[in-house]
């Protein structure tokens, strides 16, 4: 007696003691963006004196030429392996008295250029940051300056900074060699407002140690709710040996009990049966409205009875290959099960479902019996099963 006294001290001080871990749960900080479309909008400086990377570089007074204004917008596709392509468009002035193509200007002239880069985030090398993401790109482009156009080749390196998973700001560099003989080198740089949309997320290295660390509570907790169980049911056990003299009396209180039980589970499998089954077209999942309706009655009959749960099978006809219709009827599956859960706010727990492909028509329309589309129609079906109630 002292030692089941004692499991059962030692089981509700784990309990106490894994409470608290059991509220650990990920949270934004847990994951970072792996691929999204990004627009930005900014100011660019272009540096055409020749010689922008050697004494000229930082000749800001001689050689940069600038506007007050945001005057270059870019759009691009970042994707989970690092690699990005952008495109960007920029407008600049060319000022009287600035060195061009290794000369004093004589006359403002217009500057326009659209540049297609491909980017690699250099996080890749170095560790994801979350905020801070390097980069190296290249490309080519066309610059327009005065109506004279050239070609180039570029190369460049620059940075974004992230205030949160959408806004941030970029600074960025860009080597621009023309391609046809006897055209100059410009530097252009940039600094900007970025916008990401279109985002994809999964979890960090330190997000996925903490679910890690959720998964091994939960296994803990299972486990105590294990022994909770078995301890409930040796004193079930010790109760019943007990009452052995009023076994009879009980044996008849049960079987009533019994019996009325399986005539509430035999009513609540009438209503079921009496709602019928979600019907899908040929190669869909879709729910058409006649079958969400008739879902939402469901639903209301679930409310009605908290303990109900169900099993949701779903099937496929024999049209088409084995593997596809399995896969077809797991898509059926989970959007009856999305309708109940999340349309209508039935608990998780009490429904699960499986997909059984085409393994079991309710027909004779198997592959090597042809039957019209009325009959196939009954195999494409979502059917409910009482699991408890």
């Amino acid at each position: 007696m002292k030692t089941y006294a004692f499991a059962i001290t030692f089981l509700s001080a784990l309990t106490f003691n894994f409470s608290g871990a059991q509220e650990l749960q990920l949270t934004a900080k847990d994951s970072v963006v792996t691929s999204s479309w990004v627009l930005g909008l900014g100011y660019n400086i272009v540096d055409d004196s020749a010689r922008p990377v050697a004494d000229d570089l930082f000749n800001i007074k001689d050689t940069w030429n600038a506007l007050p204004y945001p005057s270059s917008i870019s759009i691009g596709r970042f994707f989970k392996n690092g690699l990005g392509i952008k495109a960007v468009g920029s407008y600049n002035k060319y000022d009287v008295g600035k060195k061009v193509d290794g000369v004093i200007n004589t006359v403002e002239r217009d500057y326009y250029a659209i540049d297609g880069m491909i980017s690699y985030d250099l996080n890749k090398i170095i560790g994801e940051t979350g905020w801070f993401d390097p980069f190296v790109q290249v490309g080519a482009g066309y610059s327009d300056i005065g109506s004279v156009g050239r070609t180039t080749g570029n190369a460049g390196f620059g940075f974004n900074t992230w205030f949160n998973d959408k806004w941030g700001l970029n600074f960025n560099t860009m080597g621009k060699w023309g391609i046809e003989e006897g055209s100059t080198k410009q530097l252009q740089h940039s600094a900007g407002v970025v916008y990401r949309f279109g985002i994809e997320k999964e979890l960090s290295k330190k997000g996925l140690e903490k679910l890690a660390l959720i998964e091994e509570n939960q296994r803990v907790s299972d486990s105590i709710a294990a022994a909770k169980k078995a301890e409930e049911e040796a004193r079930l056990m010790a109760e019943r040996l007990a009452q052995e003299k009023e076994k009879a009396r009980l044996a008849a209180e049960e079987q009533a009990r019994i019996d009325a039980e399986n005539k509430r589970r035999t009513d609540l499998e009438n209503k079921i049966k009496d709602l019928g089954n979600v019907y899908f077209s040929l190669n869909s999942s879709y729910l058409s409205k006649p079958y969400k309706e008739l879902l939402d009655k469901l639903a209301v009959l679930m409310e009605e009875n908290p303990a109900l749960t169900l099993k949701v099978g779903s099937h496929a006809d024999s049209r088409g290959a084995e593997k596809y219709n399995q896969w077809l009827s797991e898509k059926r599956v989970k959007q009856t099960l999305d309708y109940l859960i999340g349309t209508k706010g039935i608990s998780a727990s009490r429904l699960n479902g499986e997909g059984f492909g085409e393994t079991q028509l309710t027909n004779e329309c198997d592959n090597n019996t042809y039957c019209p589309e009325s009959k196939h129609k009954l195999n494409r079906r979502s059917e409910f099963e009482v699991v408890e109630f």
